[in-house]
């Protein structure tokens, strides 16, 4: 089953001379629950493209669709609801709230979005992801693998369509980094989560479903893995 598609995206910065095509002509579709690593070398396009399947970035031309909905065809309120409530977002340096705790950067999401958060699945998420007994702990009292642990639960706390993660591990130690997988790879299986993962580590990249390799914009290459 078609989750998203992606028909004919480009970006471009600036005019003229200083004109920067970041996607060109992007066009793929996902089915629910897949597994895709995204790769190519720095400055390709891969996070721009991630920023915009998440509705924080607009496409110059193009169209994303989620669930058969047009995102960009939305009001700016619809769009904000689109983000909190169809996308988990997991970046690099974990962007966690630093006067918040464990527990409340988790929920943040929920509660702004004036909802009651779901206490059985958050309990679960903190089991899932080793976090029992830190649940009043702030940021800066955690490991940096703990770090983005708390920034998985995040993305996850409210069941989204679809996690998109960028570079997820690039700011962890090996260890640290193969634990980080073992759980998005957990999140899909179980909770049978969409998962687009920006990588630059070939290892993550070769236990993904497909890989979607880009440069200068395009892609340059649609492989299947495993099916």
């Amino acid at each position: 089953m078609e989750l998203l598609r992606v028909e004919h995206l480009s970006k471009t910065y600036g005019t003229g001379e200083n004109l920067v095509r970041a996607l060109d002509d992007v066009s793929f579709s996902v089915q629910k629950g897949e597994f895709i690593a995204i790769v190519g070398p720095s400055g390709s396009g891969k996070s721009t493209l991630l920023h915009i399947l998440g509705g924080v970035d607009q496409p110059t031309s193009g169209k994303v669709f989620l669930d058969g909905k047009d995102v960009y065809a939305q009001s700016d309120t619809e769009l904000a609801i689109f983000r909190r409530r169809e996308v988990g977002l997991i970046y690099q340096f974990y962007n966690l709230i630093p006067v918040l705790t464990v527990t409340e950067n988790i929920t943040l999401p929920i509660l702004l979005d004036g909802r009651k958060v779901n206490e059985e699945r958050l309990n679960e998420l903190l089991t899932v992801l080793k976090l029992h007994g830190r649940e009043k702990h702030l940021p800066n009292q955690l490991s940096g693998g703990q770090q983005q642990r708390v920034s998985i639960g995040r993305a996850l706390i409210h069941a989204p369509s679809v996690v998109l993660a960028d570079e997820p591990t690039g700011n962890l130690d090996s260890k640290n980094s193969q634990e980080i997988v073992a759980l998005l790879k957990f999140s899909n299986r179980v909770y049978h989560q969409t998962l687009l993962i920006i990588t630059h580590d070939e290892k993550i990249a070769l236990q993904a479903d497909r890989i979607i390799s880009i440069d200068d914009g395009k892609i340059v290459r649609d492989e299947v893995i495993r099916t």
